[in-house]
């Protein structure tokens, strides 16, 4: 199980920087690792380096369906005509080719002697020989043995989280396995009184549990295996036992909703009772109440009530957390300038994330327009937007046809 080191609690406002940088720190990968087919592998990291057990391609083959020559053969500025000796499909041995021209198709083995292929396009056939154009480039069409990647050389790093371009690599040079890390286990729940679970009747007063059903999808995207506990209720007596449980065996504890100041907000307390709160408040909007500690030992993420705070907190603070417990050589979301429609005013001091959709402007270019749904229970403005404006903790006002740092929700997920 991982465990978080010493803590410390700051009664004021951090930074997201601060935030993320001290929750990653606080914690190890995971131990154990297992051997899983290329098939199940996809979203695994590997736990080590992958070394090229051969070149890639494994021979010379020809690109293009044409004709193999050697381009010693060929005349200087002026057509060339030679015998048709032969020809090779993909999937057939090699020849030997020593004078002429070989009749050869697309990934098949190139004629030991040959060092150039014309495109059967370019070439004029009949009567058992080949007109060749001028022109030819010595090497055109060639693909040599390892020119994609040499044997011996370390094609993906350990730590890598694979993606299936990578599972196709993997395949191309004949590995059917892969040694990946065990994915790290997170223990689940939301919290609140007013929470139904879907599917089920409404009651007075409640509200339908969201927030769990967008983490289990994300805490999935990012390669946890989840333990869903449910909703739980605010009774402060029994949230610090619920605590402690679902510590026992999981590698990190995430909850939603109750680490805010109100009366019936007990989440807080009951990780006071049974472990560390080393952060409490972050300068990011929406999302400033986000826990950060840990629970009997075990890494604790408390985030937020409102849904679009849920899923700020989660993409920025518990994302890299969860990144290191995988052992994941972690990329942080990389943001693109994009042109603003709109003009956005506010106190600074804190991060803010502005949801926008994007639009073709009448100039041609890509502009950002805002989101009416601004509150921070606003499910509908994450679902019809592309992404976030970040504006960083200085700024005080934007206005249209400013630039401002864009993240799609693809960078996020």
């Amino acid at each position: 199980m991982a465990r978080l080191g010493g803590g410390r609690t700051d009664s004021g406002l951090v930074t997201l920087d601060e935030a993320a940088a001290d929750a990653v720190s606080r914690v190890q990968p995971v131990s154990g690792t297992m051997k899983l087919p290329l098939a199940e592998a996809d979203g695994h990291v590997l736990a080590d380096a992958v070394i090229a057990p051969l070149d890639l391609p494994p021979f010379a083959n020809s690109a293009v369906d044409g004709y193999a020559v050697r381009f010693a053969d060929l005349a200087p500025g002026a057509a060339t005509r030679l015998p048709v000796l032969g020809r090779t499909m993909a999937g057939e041995p090699s020849a030997l080719l020593e004078q002429g021209a070989w009749r050869i198709f697309t990934g098949a083995p190139v004629p030991e002697g040959a060092d150039t292929i014309v495109m059967q396009e370019d070439a004029v056939a009949g009567d058992g020989a080949v007109m060749l154009p001028a022109g030819i480039r010595r090497g055109a069409n060639l693909r040599l043995a390892g020119e994609d990647v040499a044997r011996g050389h370390e094609v993906l790093p350990a730590g890598r989280r694979l993606r299936p371009q990578d599972l196709g690599l993997l395949a191309a040079l004949g590995l059917g396995e892969v040694t990946v890390r065990r994915r790290p286990r997170v223990a689940l729940f939301s919290t609140g009184d007013e929470l139904t679970e879907p599917g089920r009747p409404l009651g007075p007063g409640a509200i339908y549990d969201a927030n769990r059903a967008m983490l289990r999808a994300m805490l999935a995207r990012a390669g946890a295996e989840v333990v869903d506990l449910g909703i739980l209720r605010d009774e402060a007596k029994d949230l610090e036992q619920q605590l402690r449980d679902a510590s026992a065996g999981s590698d990190l504890v995430i909850t939603s909703g109750g680490v805010s100041v109100g009366e019936a907000d007990h989440v807080r307390d009951a990780v006071l009772a049974c472990g560390t709160l080393d952060l409490w408040r972050v300068a990011i909007k929406p999302g400033k109440p986000i826990a950060i500690g840990s629970v009997a030992g075990t890494p604790f993420v408390g985030l937020p009530g409102n849904p679009v705070a849920v899923f700020v907190g989660f993409a920025f603070v518990a994302r890299p957390l969860l990144a290191r417990l995988a052992g994941e050589a972690y990329v942080p979301p990389r943001a693109h300038p994009i042109r603003l429609g709109f003009a956005h005013a506010r106190k600074p001091g804190r991060r803010e994330f502005l949801r926008v959709s994007l639009e073709q402007g009448v100039d041609g270019s890509v502009v950002a327009r805002r989101h009416p749904g601004e509150g921070a229970g606003s499910l509908a403005s994450l679902a019809q937007s592309d992404g976030l404006i970040v504006l960083a903790e200085d700024v005080a006002r934007v206005e249209a046809g400013d630039s401002a740092p864009f993240l799609p929700y693809a960078e996020l997920l």
